[in-house]
């Protein structure tokens, strides 16, 4: 069979989600990753947030009102190694221009992140979310929905802050869309583990004893309406930070004030001792 022949909509669509992931000038990381202290922190189900330097990173920044623009999902060892001898890809993501692809953790060494660990999950539904995720693998996104990439292409769109979720998830309804966070909670779905959930309490007497007209029923919202920062906010999720995780000394810590006291006082008596 041949492969069906490119159009314009189709050259039009490249080329702008090339434009939308031109990277901004002057970003530097508070806090660089390290792709080994990340690949020790992190476990499988874990949600990796990326704080993107890219013209599509700023609108999303903007339409959420967060650091993260951007998030990924880390498989650990479950895809193979590659057989070139390059980095193992851990990381399952959506981009604009490449769809659902696996990618390696030194992708983001230069980005600010922040790991994301589901509290208290079964090893099986585990196995079942990165499945999941794995089985999306070479998804495409669809180029020629021209309308749902060009609104990115405004930093801060003028829109009231009640629809700005929205606007993120308006489309063509593609599961492939601009930001990995709504595969990522449609995932979590499979297994019903909750991310934001709307509570709305069981009806009935304030003083009814049964503890099953007080329970609270957790309504989990579609998947096409989460962002990046919801995982940040879930009290179902826990952050974790690798300097943390290994042990942190406060007291081991070298203040730049303390090495120039200890370089002064080192020169000091070079030319005591010279004298």
């Amino acid at each position: 069979m041949t492969a069906p022949a490119e159009t314009l909509l189709d050259r039009l669509g490249r080329w702008l989600a090339g434009r939308l992931q031109d990277e901004s000038s002057g970003y530097e990381p508070y806090t660089p990753s390290d792709a080994e202290t990340l690949r020790r922190t992190l476990q499988p189900g874990d949600i990796l947030l990326i704080e993107g330097n890219q013209k599509i990173s700023a609108v999303i920044k903007y339409l959420t009102q967060s650091t993260w623009s951007h998030a990924a999902f880390y498989v650990g060892d479950a895809l193979a190694e590659p057989e070139d001898g390059s980095e193992r890809r851990r990381l399952i993501e959506v981009t604009l221009g490449e769809g659902c692809v696996a990618v390696p953790l030194s992708r983001y060494r230069t980005y600010n992140t922040r790991i994301c660990r589901a509290s208290g999950l079964a090893p099986e539904d585990r196995d079942k979310v990165v499945a999941f995720m794995i089985g999306k693998l070479g998804l495409k996104y669809d180029l020629k929905n021209i309308f749902d990439m060009l609104r990115f292409f405004l930093p801060t769109p003028p829109v009231p802050v009640r629809w700005r979720r929205r606007m993120l998830a308006f489309g063509s309804g593609d599961p492939t869309r601009a930001i990995c966070s709504t595969l990522i909670a449609e995932a979590y779905g499979q297994i019903r583990y909750p991310i934001l959930p709307e509570v709305t309490r069981a009806p009935g007497r304030a003083s009814a004893q049964s503890s099953y007209m007080r329970r609270e029923i957790l309504h989990i919202r579609h998947h096409s309406l989460y962002t990046p920062r919801d995982f940040d906010l879930s009290p179902f999720f826990r952050i974790v930070k690798p300097t943390l995780e290994y042990g942190f000394d406060y007291r081991a810590v070298t203040w730049d004030d303390k090495a120039s006291t200890d370089a002064a006082a080192a020169t000091a008596g070079a030319i005591a001792s010279d004298t």
